[in-house]
């Protein structure tokens, strides 16, 4: 790194795996070239997204959260995130004001450039737009000079929304795409670290493949670039130009 400060970036995950799915290559990609991203687990997806492990004899809850945390870890190991795990359930997820007020503080401290959380809408995993309602709450929060006067407050993050499951029920729509082709190798390792969710792999490869296509149909005709892979976010906040 040179001297001038690191950039950084948060990706706030409902659940202990929907980082890996949805942000895996902008988590590769960033690292790469030098960026810090932290990465928050609010909950291990615990009840809601642990079929398999609840298929198993004996099994209890510590063991499942166990097991969610050692796969989750792994997979940031190979990203080069950031990660921290603040365990406060799942299905039902509450987000109290200690959770938020923590997470504000996580945004003054890291001053991330942008942020990436879930879809604002999803009618199969109500989990999911709350962990994005915490992410913009906060960032609003960490930007008042009215909240812990003396701190550091943020500027203005830019916001996206990662892909969820059911893009059309969740009314979200990709307005962004990124080229993940160079780092598809480390996200596909990190998705197979998820092994209580094995039948997830290849459905979230098969949307890094279309979203390839869709991304190489929209770069200018001057740019040569192979696209391959890609990840699609749904770009939330505006953006100030110079020029179009």
């Amino acid at each position: 790194m040179s001297n001038q400060a690191q950039k950084t970036a948060l990706v706030v995950s409902a659940h202990s795996a929907d980082f890996v799915w949805r942000a895996g290559g902008a988590i590769a990609a960033h690292v790469k070239q030098g960026w810090k991203v932290k990465i928050i687990c609010l909950s291990y997806g615990e009840r809601g997204e642990s079929a398999k492990l609840w298929r198993k004899p004996n099994m209890t809850l510590e063991q499942v959260k166990l097991v969610r945390e050692r796969e989750a870890r792994a997979a940031a190991e190979i990203l080069g995130g950031d990660i921290e795990f603040w365990d406060i359930r799942d299905y039902p997820m509450r987000i109290d004001e200690a959770t938020l007020f923590r997470l504000v503080e996580t945004y003054r401290q890291l001053q991330p450039e942008f942020v990436l959380s879930h879809s604002e809408r999803d009618p199969y995993n109500f989990d999911h737009p709350l962990a994005m309602r915490a992410a913009q709450e906060a960032r609003i929060i960490a930007q008042a000079e009215g909240h812990n006067p003396g701190e550091t407050i943020i500027g203005a993050p830019s916001v996206y929304a990662f892909e969820p499951h059911q893009t059309e029920q969740c009314h979200w729509e990709p307005n962004t795409f990124l080229d993940i082709s160079d780092v598809w190798d480390l996200k596909r390792q990190a998705i197979e670290c998820m092994e209580g969710q094995e039948h997830l792999w290849d459905y979230y490869t098969r949307v890094a493949l279309q979203r390839g296509v869709q991304a190489k149909r929209n770069i200018g005709i001057t740019a040569k670039r192979a696209i391959q892979y890609a990840e699609g976010y749904m770009k939330l906040t505006p953006i100030v130009v110079h020029h179009l």
